[in-house]
């Protein structure tokens, strides 16, 4: 693997006692990631405030949120090729360029074209800051620091979607809608910074030619997947017009197979499905993330709409999820070597899912220090599965097909958490259908929380079929079992 001669100085701060290096770039990137994600969800809150400033309708203007995930599926899937062709550090920098300057233009649009237009150059930046970011992280890492670092990677994922709303609630209120996006400015100048001094530029010394079929045929499919998932059931979307995106998104992922079957270098490898460990993880990941999913549609509307709290208290009766992933990160690594993966996200699996369910059982008349405690200890335990899901995926994978497995983990991920979306609301239709009414109250939210639960929990299945020894080398458990060095184990597993 080739490496720039640009190195930066990390080993001298790593002598002085500090985070080891793995740690300290996963962090810097765990920032930007923040960003986005804290982004997507802000915008959504402030949705009303933004039409009335644009004298817009505010289901037109939810075009500029669409374009944006059409946008993120057009160009995840060719974010690793760029970090091979180009460098990491030098696409890494390039999306956050991308994503704030994106975000100085959406704060100074004036019409919903300028916003929409905005919103896709943006959309852009955040497709690469993901899976090249995550890439990043991996290729600095050392083995046996990987779990402490994704730990750090899992807390912007667990943080925006529950912070997001009373965020934008209070700049809404106090301030101006614009300033959601003008925030973005400096913490785009800091990561550019940071990026800069302390990541390598690695990059590979032979890329192959950019796979443009598999490029468009991708793009088509995920944008009409991914889209369709989101307005299935969004008011103002026809469910004709829904079931045409599934329908186009279906055809061409049809298509993709048969395309990648035939080009010998497909820009998603669809190979490294061949390596158990990424199969299985990314599988068990599908398969939990559904559940996690729906959380961020099913709990401020029941907390809300059901129980009749604020959205300010809602939010931030909800953002206590993320403390228990702040805490997770400091023992994900102890937790997942003494029981080792296989163990540990069998068993997690099922306890996510358990309390999934509890979360059916919440009424108006619980008190808010129980609905507190459960957000709390679920999040922890759907942090932890995050982690040991997300490493382990790599665990097997050879370093030279590792931007391939960023990219397409990244694009199993956003799939799965647009058809978690999608199942929300689509239980919650059911459930107002059978009843015969419109307006949702308490009782209609235990079936989705069941549902949701049941399918989270099925990754306990997938899960338990990896072998026991699975990922000791990345989590330090090799070196306290019998055997010692497990390396030749993990290169027969390999699969090139």
């Amino acid at each position: 693997m080739a490496r720039s001669d640009e190195n930066p100085p990390v080993a001298a701060l790593n002598s002085t006692g500090a985070l080891p290096r793995g740690s300290l770039v996963a962090m810097i990137v765990a920032c930007a990631l923040l960003m986005e994600n804290l982004d997507g969800t802000v915008i959504a809150t402030a949705l009303p405030q933004i039409a009335a400033s644009l004298h817009e309708d505010p289901v037109r203007l939810s075009l500029a949120i669409t374009m944006y995930l059409l946008s993120l599926a057009i160009f995840i899937p060719a974010s690793g090729w760029f970090a091979d062709r180009f460098g990491a550090r030098t696409v890494f920098r390039l999306a956050i360029a991308v994503f704030t300057l994106g975000s100085i233009l959406c704060g100074l649009s004036h019409s919903l074209a300028e916003l929409t237009a905005a919103r896709i150059f943006q959309g852009a930046g955040g497709a690469m800051m993901v899976p090249v970011g995550r890439l990043v992280m991996l290729r600095s890492a050392a083995r046996s620091e990987l779990v402490r670092a994704m730990a750090y990677l899992t807390v912007p994922a667990m943080i925006g979607p529950v912070l997001g709303p009373p965020v934008g609630g209070a700049i809404v209120t106090y301030a101006s809608w614009r300033w959601i996006f003008f925030l973005n400015l400096p913490i785009g100048i800091l990561g550019l910074i940071l990026v800069t001094l302390f990541i390598e530029n690695h990059k590979e010394p032979e890329t192959p030619r950019l796979d443009v079929a598999g490029f468009l045929l991708s793009g088509t499919a995920l944008a009409g997947l991914m889209l369709g998932f989101e307005t299935v059931g969004r008011q103002g979307v026809p469910l004709p017009a829904a079931l045409a995106l599934l329908g186009l998104g279906l055809s061409a992922a049809l298509l993709y197979l048969r395309h990648a079957a035939r080009c010998p270098t497909p820009v998603l490898d669809l190979l490294l499905f061949r390596v158990p460990t990424f199969a299985i993880a990314v599988g068990g990941g599908f398969l939990f993330r559904i559940g996690i999913g729906a959380l961020p549609l099913l709990l401020p509307l029941m907390l809300q709409l059901g129980f009749g709290m604020t959205a300010f208290a809602s939010g931030l009766l909800t953002f206590s999820s993320s403390l228990g992933a702040l805490v997770m990160k400091f023992t994900a690594q102890p937790v997942i070597r003494r029981l080792g993966f296989r163990r540990a996200l069998t068993g997690n699996a099922i306890i996510s899912g358990l309390f999934l369910l509890g979360y059916a059982a919440l009424r108006p008349s619980t008190p808010v220090p129980v609905i507190f405690a459960l957000l709390l200890t679920g999040g922890f335990f759907r942090s932890l599965q995050f982690t040991g899901i997300n490493t382990l995926a790599f665990a097997d994978v050879p370093p030279s097909r590792m931007s391939r497995a960023t990219s397409l983990s990244s694009t199993a991920q956003q799939l799965s958490l647009s058809t978690g979306v999608a199942v929300g609301a689509v239980l919650l239709h059911l459930t107002l259908a059978w009843r015969g009414t419109a307006a949702l109250t308490a009782a209609d939210f235990w079936p989705a929380f069941v549902v949701v639960a049941l399918v989270s929990g099925a990754a306990a299945w997938p899960l338990s079929r990896l072998p026991a020894d699975a990922g000791d080398e990345i989590c330090g458990r090799a070196a306290m079992l019998p055997g010692g060095d497990r390396e030749p184990i993990r290169q027969a597993r390999r699969t090139t």
